[in-house]
């Protein structure tokens, strides 16, 4: 928890949940939180249940508990005990919480909100999966991403830290290649020792163990405003937030749900400028602009009743026109 040295009055959290370990967290998310921080808010980043410095155990992308099971726990259950814990321990806050992540931590947000806390005031979840068969991350339209599936497995469920497999070469093709069979990553690697690539083993269809897997149908309400961020070039997460936008648009009767895409890749947004990607040039800023102008205007207006919210619907950069394109629809 990280609250201003010159606080002088109540202040709102960001919250900030993540299986990849908080002690790097502040350099790992200068960039990407400085206009936040700039305007004073109490930052709460969490190791998510199982990682870390976290007791229990964890279960890779937990699925949301059932409709009506009180006693199950998954990520917005935990989220929702640590917002409580958060008001009644940190002094000086203002009784108000906003949740932002990308990736991994984009789809902790999510979660958040599919039961709220009554503080949980706004949302930024980015670049979050919503389905890792049908569209995200490990599989493409159901075309399972080998590499990325195993290597990203190993590194998670290794120990409670993140573990990079230790490849014996550089040349990761030609180590594919010589694997042989995908069963030989068990006998001769794994050891059956990966929950989640016993998974894949064990799922390679569209079954129940996915339509389990995705929050989707769990979303059953747009209580707190959300601001649904994706890169046109993003290579795990463009589906991900695009679903996750349409399934909050058909209960949005208070109109605060929108949707960001910029001309970025996987969570481009978070660093650097974003004047361009590679050789091609973007013609401004889009990253700084995002940040300073769209990201903390949004918390600012939710959390501290500062400012005014000039957001439309949409949202979304044109390259080649180079130019920022508003939507009401």
């Amino acid at each position: 928890i990280y609250t201003p040295k010159d606080q002088k009055e109540p202040l709102p959290f960001v919250m900030h949940r993540t299986p990849y370990g908080n002690d790097s967290a502040i350099g790992r998310l200068n960039v990407y939180i400085r206009s936040l921080a700039d305007q004073g808010y109490i930052f709460a980043f969490q190791d998510i249940r199982g990682k870390f410095k976290s007791e229990g155990t964890f279960v890779m992308q937990r699925p949301a508990r059932a409709l009506g099971d009180e006693k199950a726990i998954d990520e917005g259950t935990d989220t929702y005990d640590t917002i409580d814990w958060l008001l009644k321990n940190v002094p000086q806050n203002n009784g108000r919480v906003g949740m932002l992540g990308i990736s991994y931590d984009g789809w902790t947000t999510i979660m958040g909100a599919l039961e709220p806390h009554p503080a949980l005031k706004a949302i930024s979840p980015q670049a979050s999966p919503s389905d890792m068969w049908l569209g995200d991350d490990f599989h493409h339209n159901g075309a399972f991403r080998l590499s990325y599936g195993f290597e990203y497995a190993a590194m998670m469920e290794s120990g409670k830290d993140v573990q990079q497999f230790g490849f014996d070469r550089h040349d990761l093709y030609g180590w594919y290649l010589e694997l042989g069979p995908l069963g030989n990553i068990n006998e001769k690697y794994l050891k059956d020792k990966i929950p989640t690539w016993n998974d894949y083993v064990a799922h390679p269809d569209y079954d129940e163990f996915w339509k389990r897997q995705t929050m989707i149908p769990s979303i059953r309400s747009a209580k707190v405003p959300a601001l649904n961020v994706a890169g046109w070039w993003d290579q795990e997460d463009f589906y991900g937030p695009v679903q996750i936008y349409n399934a909050l648009e058909k209960f949005d009767s208070s109109k605060h749900n929108y949707l960001i895409v910029g001309p970025w890749n996987h969570g481009g947004w978070s660093r650097g400028t974003g004047e361009s990607l590679g050789p091609i040039q973007f013609g401004g800023a889009t990253s700084t602009y995002f940040r300073d102008q769209v990201q903390a205007p949004f918390f600012a207006y939710w959390l501290k009743d500062k400012g005014t919210l000039d957001l439309p619907e949409a949202l979304t950069f044109e390259a080649g026109a180079n130019q920022w394109r508003r939507w009401d629809s």
